[in-house]
């Protein structure tokens, strides 16, 4: 396994992450917030139900100085809600089969209010809510509250770094091995070994795009036999210690042409302006621009089709993303990907991507392997 853990979060850390909701929540001019089961209610609590079902599960977070949140919980899961970390800084209320949990729920909200409601909230959750409270209204968090999780503490940069770290050890073992005649879906299962291997948890994506997949930023990894001369896209990442990895490098498989090296060269150049941009104050957007400002320079822009990266955290994506249009300034404590492409339909395509956070006075990549071309067997 790559590195070490750092101290686990403790019940004071979900109480000032509440509390911190809450205030920003008033801000916004919400009633409170709503979270139903995701990556949401684990970070502001520590809890993840044992199984996802139809019963309501909801943390209600009433807005301003000094919330009182509830869990409100099905009764045959409130005592794993109780073993939660987070959950001596709330209270929990249990719902038993054949009663009301919309009715239970009522109780805690101001029947006027407008609240941030989690995005994953199950329609039928939310319609029972508006049934039983017809005066109430309702926005998405990431609607309401999108940089609700964007600036990071010092414990979630260190978790961060070290799902970096083992996504970079498992780059460095992949580079090792034979491409040459074997599915992509073998490569990805390897890359997903790996990554396991490396203290990840979970795997959310092993991209192998061998020669024209390359061009699809989002290929499907399939049963395509690689060949000498293809460039290879590798995109891979998942969870580690519930916080995320995401790396992109782009290898190929024996000598390339001048070409391939070329484009590579102008995507490598891109992703150094788009960290090189990075400081505190400065929009998202122009994260996106620098990057975008060189592939177009080198008469490819027309083959950059995607935003220059996302946010990470207990999520793979999430906000802030750096994008044209995307104002917000950067704040230290974001974590976010730079990840420029180049895609040739029906030949080839290039992407390199690093996690990147803002520090007081630019930006620290959190993933430190080559950006130069690499030759695979």
């Amino acid at each position: 396994m790559t590195g070490s853990t750092p101290a686990p979060f403790t019940a004071d850390d979900y109480r000032a992450r509440m509390e911190r909701a809450a205030r920003t929540a008033a801000d916004a001019g919400l009633a409170g917030l709503l979270v139903a089961p995701g990556p949401d209610l684990v970070w502001l609590t520590g809890y993840t139900p044992t199984a996802t079902t139809e019963r309501l599960t909801l943390l209600v977070l009433p807005a301003g100085q000094d919330p009182d949140p509830v869990l409100v919980v099905p009764t045959l899961e409130a005592p794993d809600a109780a073993k939660a970390t987070g959950a001596p800084a709330l209270t929990l209320r249990d719902w038993t089969d054949g009663k009301d949990p919309y009715a239970a729920t009522a109780a805690l909200l101001d029947g006027a209010g407008r609240f941030g409601i989690s995005d994953n909230t199950w329609s039928m959750h939310l319609l029972g809510l508006q049934k039983t409270l017809p005066g109430t209204s309702y926005a998405s968090l990431t609607e309401a509250l999108p940089m609700l999780r964007a600036v990071k503490d010092a414990t979630e940069l260190e978790l961060l770094a070290a799902a970096g770290a083992a996504a970079d050890a498992t780059f460095e073992e992949i580079r090792n091995v034979a491409f040459t005649g074997r599915r992509e879906s073998e490569i990805a299962a390897e890359l997903a070994r790996l990554l396991r291997r490396h203290g990840h948890t979970s795997v959310d994506f092993t991209i192998v795009a061998s020669g024209p997949n390359g061009a699809n930023p989002h290929h499907e990894v399939g049963d395509r036999v690689i060949q000498p001369g293809d460039m290879v896209v590798l995109d891979f990442g998942g969870l580690k210690d519930g916080y995320g990895s995401d790396t992109s490098r782009t290898v190929h498989v024996g000598e390339p042409t001048e070409e391939e090296r070329r484009v590579h060269a102008v995507v490598r150049e891109a992703q150094e302006a788009g960290f090189r941009a990075v400081r505190p104050g400065v929009p998202c957007q122009e994260v996106d621009r620098a990057a975008r400002a060189v592939i177009a320079d080198a008469g490819y822009g027309e083959y950059f089709i995607h935003r220059t990266g996302h946010g990470i955290g207990v999520t793979t994506h999430e906000p802030p993303y750096m994008v044209e249009g995307e104002e917000r300034p950067l704040v230290p404590g974001m974590c976010f990907s730079v990840e420029p492409g180049i895609y040739l339909p029906g030949r080839f395509g290039v992407r390199i991507e690093d996690i990147v956070t803002v520090t007081e006075d630019g930006g620290r990549r959190l993933n430190d392997t080559s950006r130069e071309m690499v030759i695979v067997d």
